[in-house]
């Protein structure tokens, strides 16, 4: 039985310090300000705070909301004296790309990141012949321990801020508009939250983010709620204030076992909120946003794959606002977990939608850049740890 992991009942808490075997060398702590931490008002307060005038504010964030420039010496209506000091007080660094790769012809790209303070996080950009999507973390590793995952390996290192978050989604959506996702619009249409992390874990950031994204420009970048998906294991009291935003994103929850038995293992903070719960939170999500909730189901070999695993699926299921999305595994590194033979999914496909439950299996995307989420960070603290162990051996000689 996997353990159960420190989870935040309260999304107010403080932030969780690291909990798993690897930790950065440095001491997590939160970025300095950014403009994306704050709404157009707050913009222009902090805009005069500096002696400039408040007109400002709305020039920078046109630069970086609706231009997508996050590079000052290229916001050149403003006078050098005022953008040297609106940038470095308003505009830090707080991603620095670690390793970029791209695969799919171009058509899917993932970025590792450092943080101020050493952490790691990952995104990625998919595009489609109709779309642009940006999967994005909302923490820096992952509390909630499932045993299948990269990042669940990882442990908790701390929870991201607004702009980190929105950061990320912003060096995307210019990815996209340079044309570098071949065979795809130049324009960044959806963002999920399936990243590193659990975003209802980081609550109060990850809701602020989501209204930031879909402010309008240049406030925010302008995407549409229903564009945007926040994914959970289940954090139930999450959920159900979810409910009370009155948004209308898509929740995702990722549930991978009908069983109570099986999800205590998979998804460790089953032993407290049990699938019946969960899924009790999701229907009354669905039913007051009146938004289809996906039911993200990883098919693991010979352990979730079962046809009565299927049939009760679709049992709890039946008849309600949800689909499901099989994800076929992409195992990692040193895994025991795989994924389940093609026809062992097409007969979970068969007997979901023989139930009457609307049912897709994920587009297979970035195994060959270690597309799995964690894997990226996972493979550079490996090349961290070996690389520290070599000096401190070459310090004691």
């Amino acid at each position: 039985m996997t353990i159960l992991p420190v989870i935040p009942i309260s999304p107010d808490q403080p932030d969780i310090l690291p909990s798993g075997p690897t930790k950065t060398r440095r001491r997590p702590s939160m970025p300095p300000r950014h403009l994306a931490d704050m709404d157009l008002a707050a913009r222009k307060s902090a805009v005069t705070s500096l002696g400039e005038p408040a007109f400002r504010a709305k020039q920078l964030s046109t630069h970086y909301f609706g231009r997508l420039v996050r590079d000052a010496a290229e916001m050149t209506d403003l006078p050098a004296g005022s953008r040297d000091k609106l940038t470095a007080d308003l505009l830090p660094t707080l991603l620095t790309p670690v390793r970029e790769q791209a695969c799919d012809d171009g058509a899917t790209r993932k970025t590792l990141w450092r943080l101020h303070d050493g952490a790691l996080v990952e995104s990625v950009l998919m595009g489609y012949p109709d779309r642009v999507t940006a999967c994005v973390s909302s923490q820096a590793g992952c509390g909630m321990a499932c045993p299948f995952c990269a990042t669940g390996q990882q442990g908790l290192t701390r929870n991201l801020s607004v702009a980190e978050i929105v950061d990320q989604v912003v060096y995307l959506a210019g990815v996209a508009a340079s044309g570098a996702v071949t065979g795809s619009p130049p324009r960044l249409s959806r963002v999920v939250f399936m990243g590193m992390g659990e975003p209802l874990a980081n609550y109060p950031r990850v809701i602020e983010t989501v209204r930031r994204l879909t402010a309008p420009a240049p406030e925010g970048l302008g995407l549409s709620q229903r564009h945007i998906t926040v994914s959970t294991v289940g954090l139930v009291p999450a959920m159900r204030r979810l409910i009370a935003e009155q948004l209308s994103v898509t929740l995702a929850l990722s549930l991978h076992a009908p069983d109570d038995d099986l999800r205590d293992e998979l998804v460790p903070v089953n032993q407290r909120w049990k699938v019946a719960e969960v899924l009790d939170a999701a229907f009354d999500y669905a039913a007051q946003t009146g938004r289809r909730v996906s039911i993200e189901y990883a098919l693991i070999r010979d352990v979730n794959d079962q046809p009565w695993r299927a049939d009760l699926l679709g049992r709890l299921l039946r008849g309600k606002l949800a689909h499901v999305n099989l994800i076929p595994l992409n195992p990692t590194p040193g895994s025991k977990w795989d994924a389940s033979p093609k026809p062992v999914e097409r007969e979970f496909v068969r007997r979901l939608q023989e139930a009457g439950v609307s049912t897709t299996v994920r587009d297979t995307r970035g195994r060959e850049i270690d597309g799995a989420c964690g894997q990226l960070a996972a493979g550079e603290l490996t090349d961290a740890s070996a690389g520290g162990a070599a000096a401190d051996a070459e310090v004691a000689q």
